[in-house]
């Protein structure tokens, strides 16, 4: 497999008659609050991004814990295209226990983990419309980088308030084996899915404006374009959030890319004339899934219109917003500093012992000795699951004492018998290469970085054991309180590269680099963002980031 992703980025996607920036590509029981039966951001918190303050929807934390990977390139080109070898996780032979004793699967470790990329939205923070700060751009620019605006004064040309409107996409995988999509988190009792996942946040952060009644109604304040990968390109239904329906978020074999664990994958995102477009190619089985963010596949934006009394769907194709990828490229209303990333979506579940059947807990779980706390939210019990029949909880995990912060990771034992029968294998994942602006030469990421958004979770309004001032830094702390361990990215080499990347603990067979191993050493200092804040900007930590100076894990076949 050396060159594979130059030799699949170059030849083998072709007889799909698929395209990659013009070279040839180819490849060998929804919550009754919700009366369109399809998951709102906010009554199904697994699919919002995390903002910079809380939605606190109902007085429900909304957001992640996301480890995450950034990629950095000067080059143009590196920030709107990219193609990642990566490798499903297997669940262990062990079965899952209602007491905690058994095995941990994939389902338990994250609800999702996926790729992202900013994309441009105009009706999306921070400034929809560009009208509210003078000077601002009407638009946003696709694929450039004159969409960068930083600057923390109000009067300079580039204050961050004036920043287009932008959405952040996330490429989706779902595990197998607990509660059907929609609401769970499993498309088939032993099979993966995937969806292409476009987030929005309809709010004026100069204005502090909020959409009007209708749409928060009918879209929620965060809107998200959903549409599961398909072996025909054709999404099942409409997109966009106002126009989806139950079959929207209805997965389908028969229709949809269906993969199984341990399958070899090529993940292809790239910007098109008709939109961005996600393309999958399983290695292991031959089958070639695809989704374009496209006005024919029913994507669009929810018009910001605060002042109105209705709600009106803009038929929109996306496109990614920058051209490169760096410590500027960043989606300015999000708590995560990122352009092109990896994150893993963890902190979503833990045990419940006796759910109630409307998405509560009614006796706490094996890791709740203290009782039912705040977090024990958006509960199902064994008969809701497709194969597992444990009762456990998805709700943001709060007070960090699911078991995702327990020694429940691959490689967090030192013996690897007893490791693999307890513990799923990890995520494995090649740097991505990305095509460089009007060239056909595939490139590696200049630079890596490590970034764990803890301090927005430790805030004390949504995390009772944590005390983290996300002004001053004070009381933000990594591993979280609560938390027994945190998962850390590693490096090894495997399946013809020279290099991979995996996420959990440092005892993974093959391990080459911890980078300090531990989460202390990895994700580095608090990092101190920008955010535009009505009249004037401001300040806040919401994560740790350690930024370092090369990429110590290219992969093959691209050019350093």
């Amino acid at each position: 497999m050396t060159n594979l992703l130059r030799t699949v980025t170059l030849s083998v996607l072709a007889a799909a008659g698929l395209t990659f920036v013009g070279v040839p590509f180819s490849a060998s029981s929804v919550l009754a609050a919700n009366p369109y039966a399809h998951p709102l951001c906010q009554q199904n918190s697994p699919l919002c991004t995390e903002v910079a303050d809380s939605l606190n929807v109902n007085g429900h934390y909304t957001g992640h814990d996301e480890p995450s990977l950034l990629f950095y390139s000067s080059t143009s080109g590196s920030g709107n295209n990219n193609v990642y070898y990566l490798t499903l996780p297997k669940d262990p032979p062990t079965l899952p226990k209602q007491d905690g004793t058994g095995g941990t699967f994939n389902f338990q470790l994250h609800p999702a983990f996926w790729f992202g990329m900013a994309l441009c939205d105009d009706q999306s923070a921070p400034n929809p419309g560009g009208s509210a700060v003078a000077g601002a751009n009407v638009s946003c620019v696709p694929d450039s980088d004159a969409n960068i605006y930083e600057n923390a004064h109000t009067t300079s040309a580039h204050y961050v308030g004036k920043h287009p409107g932008t959405a952040f996409m996330e490429m989706q995988f779902y595990p197998p084996g607990w509660v059907a999509w929609p609401p769970g988190v499993s498309c088939d009792p032993y099979k993966w899915c995937a969806a292409l996942n476009i987030d929005s946040l309809s709010e004026n952060y100069n204005t502090l404006q909020i959409n009007n009644s209708a749409c928060l109604g009918s879209a929620g304040i965060e809107p998200v374009n959903f549409a599961f990968i398909t072996k025909s390109g054709q999404a099942h239904a409409p997109a966009s959030p106002l126009l989806a329906t139950l079959a929207t978020y209805t997965p389908d074999p028969a229709t949809d890319l269906f993969m199984k664990s341990g399958d070899h994958l090529i993940v292809s995102l790239r910007d098109t004339p008709d939109g961005f477009q996600v393309v999958i190619i399983d290695l292991s089985t031959g089958q070639v899934g695809s989704m374009k963010a496209s006005v024919a596949n029913g994507f669009g934006a929810v018009k910001f219109d605060p002042n109105g009394t209705t709600c009106e769907n803009i038929p929109t194709a996306f496109h990614p917003e920058y051209a490169t990828s760096s410590e500027k490229t960043r989606v300015v209303w999000a708590a995560h500093s990122y352009n092109v990333a990896f994150a893993d979506e963890i902190g979503h579940f833990e045990y419940c012992a006796q759910d109630d059947g409307a998405g509560g807990c009614l006796v706490a779980g094996v890791t709740d000795p203290g009782g039912v706390d705040a977090d024990d939210y958006f509960c199902f019990g064994p008969d809701d699951s497709l194969r597992i029949q444990i009762a456990g909880c998805i709700n943001t995990d709060s007070d960090f004492d699911g078991p995702e912060y327990f020694n429940n990771w691959p490689g967090t034992l030192t013996n690897a018998g007893a490791d693999r029968r307890l513990h799923a294998t990890a995520i494995t994942f090649s740097s991505p290469l990305f095509l460089s602006k009007g060239r056909k030469q595939l490139l590696n990421y200049e630079r890596v970085a490590f970034e764990a958004d803890l301090p927005r979770i430790e805030d004390p309004s949504v995390s009772s054991n944590n005390n983290c001032n996300r002004t001053t830094g004070a009381g933000c702390v990594n591993p979280p309180i609560g938390a027994s361990f945190y998962p850390i990215f590693t490096t090894r080499d495997g399946d013809g590269f020279e290099c991979l990347w995996q996420l959990g603990g440092a005892y993974i067979p093959g391990t080459t680099d911890t980078f300090g191993g531990s989460s202390t050493a990895e994700y580095g200092q608090l990092l101190s963002l920008t955010y535009p804040g009505g009249t004037s900007s401001v300040s806040r930590y919401n994560d740790f980031r350690q930024v370092l100076g090369s990429n110590p894990c290219p992969a093959n076949g691209g050019d350093d």
